[in-house]
C-alpha cells in the first residue's frame, strides 16, 4: 500500500511517519484484501492537532475518517479506529450481502464542473440566468451495484453518489434524505 503522510503548516517527523504506516496498515489489513492507497493529513486548529485518512481500496471504495485531540498521536489514534470501523462494517455487509467481487469496480471518466453564479447586490432578476464555470474537472463514476453504491456513499459520509448500476447499465443516483433514509433515482 502507498502512504502519502503529510502536514499542514506543522512538521511531520520520521517517527509519527512510521507510526501512522504501522497503525494505519494493521488496521487496514485486517478488513481489507487490497488496499491501493492511503493519504493521511494532519493540521492544527486552534489548540488542537487534526487528522484526516482517506483509504482507497481495489473494489472502488473509499473510506474516510477524521478526528481531532490535543496530542497528534492522540488524534491520529482517534482517527484510525474510526477507520477501522468503517472498514469492520464494510467487511460485515459484504459478508452479510453475500457480494463477493473478484474485478475490481470499472471506472468511466466523466466532466466535473463547479457552477457560481454572478453575486448581484440588488434582488432583481438576471439578464441571462447562465452560471459562471469556476472549476472544471476530471472524475470517474464507478460501475456498482445499488447496495454497493449506498456502502460506498455512507463509508465517504458523501451526500449523494452518482454511478453506474451494473444491472441495468444506466447512470443512477443514491442520495441521503432528509428524513435520514436513502433515496435511489433510476432513470428510464
Amino acid at each position: 500500500m502507498r502512504y502519502q503522510i503529510t502536514g499542514k503548516q506543522i512538521d511531520i517527523g520520521n517517527a509519527l511517519q512510521t507510526h501512522v504506516q504501522d497503525g494505519l496498515g494493521a488496521a487496514v489489513q485486517k478488513y481489507a484484501e487490497r488496499p491501493t492507497d492511503a493519504n493521511v493529513i494532519f493540521s492544527k486548529s486552534a489548540n488542537e492537532y487534526v487528522c484526516e485518512a482517506t483509504v482507497h481500496l481495489s473494489t472502488g471504495l473509499t473510506a474516510q475518517a477524521k478526528a481531532h485531540d490535543h496530542e497528534i498521536y492522540a488524534a491520529f489514534e482517534k482517527c484510525c479506529d474510526k477507520m477501522e470501523k468503517q472498514l469492520r462494517r464494510y467487511k460485515r455487509r459484504l459478508k452479510d450481502h453475500h457480494s463477493v467481487r473478484s474485478e475490481p469496480v470499472e471506472q468511466f471518466g466523466a466532466s466535473s464542473y463547479i457552477l457560481a453564479s454572478e453575486a448581484d447586490e440588488t434582488d432583481s432578476e438576471p439578464a441571462d440566468l447562465q452560471p459562471i464555470i469556476v472549476a472544471e474537472m476530471e472524475t470517474k463514476i464507478p460501475s456498482l451495484s445499488v447496495g454497493e453504491a449506498v456502502m460506498q456513499m455512507e463509508l465517504a459520509g458523501a451526500p449523494v453518489l452518482v454511478f453506474r448500476n451494473e444491472g441495468k447499465d444506466g447512470v443512477n443516483v443514491v442520495y441521503r434524505r432528509e428524513d435520514g433514509n436513502i433515496g435511489w433515482i433510476d432513470p428510464q
